[in-house]
């Protein structure tokens, strides 16, 4: 009997079944629960995802409109300082084209003497008086530029030889003198307020050998 007991009792252990694996890395299913619920406790809920998108969504809008307003701002200043550039330029040349326009008025008058004494000379024939009204022209045109313009003719016969003043035509050797000096006026010469603004050609004396310096040299 006891022998049959003990078979009976072995059979039973053996046939009982076995506990079911615990989840979760050796958690049993009651202590996995609350470690999943704080999982998804810690994920952001839809209606924050949802509000930090629209808010992105807003910045970018209004990044673009003040993009598209500087952008037609400076389109603006490029437009505006093309123009005034244009403008400028234009002035420019304006100023350019009519700087001598007064001068020019005042030559006119001169111009209208001249005609009126060729054309009287076409018809009287008098020399002596077409002489005369030339001489006459001339001087009051000289006279106007040198009073209002300060265009001014110089004389260089009789004085020292001066290249800043005097381009050497020809030269003539001279005893008696020390030092060059023009002869003789070929071309007259003019300064505008004091500065040179064409040389006079000129023939100039020079001393002879050994008496002083060297000669001025000839232009070309």
């Amino acid at each position: 009997m006891s022998k049959n007991n003990n078979k009976q009792g072995n059979a039973g252990e053996q046939e009982m079944p076995e506990t079911a694996a615990p989840d979760s890395g050796g958690k049993t299913p009651e202590a996995a629960a609350p470690a999943a619920e704080s999982a998804q406790g810690n994920q952001p809920a839809d209606g924050e995802a949802a509000a930090s998108g629209g808010e992105e969504t807003e910045r970018v809008r209004e990044l673009e409109a003040k993009l598209a307003e500087l952008n037609d701002t400076y389109l603006r200043k490029a437009a505006d300082f093309e123009n005034f550039r244009k403008r400028m330029h234009r002035e420019k040349q304006e100023l350019t084209d009519f700087a001598n326009q007064n001068l020019l008025l005042d030559i006119i008058p001169a111009l209208d003497d001249f005609e009126r004494a060729i054309k009287s000379a076409e018809t009287v024939r008098d020399f002596t008086s077409f002489y005369e009204g030339i001489i006459m022209v001339e001087k009051q045109l000289s006279s106007q530029l040198e009073n209002k313009w300060g265009l001014k003719r110089f004389d260089s016969e009789g004085e020292a030889f001066d290249p800043n003043r005097h381009e050497a035509i020809q030269m003539e050797k001279t005893a008696g003198i020390a030092a060059a000096q023009v002869k003789e006026d070929y071309v007259k010469g003019y300064s505008l307020k004091e500065k040179v603004i064409r040389y006079a050609k000129v023939k100039v004396l020079v001393p002879a050998d050994g008496e002083s310096a060297p000669a001025p040299e000839t232009q070309p």
